[in-house]
């Protein structure tokens, strides 16, 4: 399984979520786990999902990602599961 670490964080605003859940659809990326909360009117939200159907590298799904996230007004990173873990360990 190529298990995915995807976070949102912005300014909330109607279609955060139905904007990346498409894009992850389209590109055969199934979410596994998803938690979204609203504090003050800024959205943030992590997404464990598994990439290993989808027909393109973590790299270009993080650039697609990324460009989306410009698009809709927020920021959206992607990271390997692994990387995540590597860079949040203590």
């Amino acid at each position: 399984m190529k298990r995915t670490i995807i976070t949102v964080v912005g300014k909330d605003t109607v279609g955060i979520i139905a904007r990346v859940c498409t894009y992850l659809a389209e590109n055969h990326v199934n979410i596994l786990d998803i938690s979204q909360t609203i504090v003050q009117g800024f959205f943030n939200m992590m997404m464990i999902a598994d990439a290993t159907d989808a027909g393109k590298g973590s790299a270009q799904i993080a650039e697609e990602l990324e460009k989306l996230g410009e698009e809709i007004g927020v920021t959206i990173r992607c990271q390997h599961e692994d990387i995540f873990n590597m860079m949040h360990r203590i």
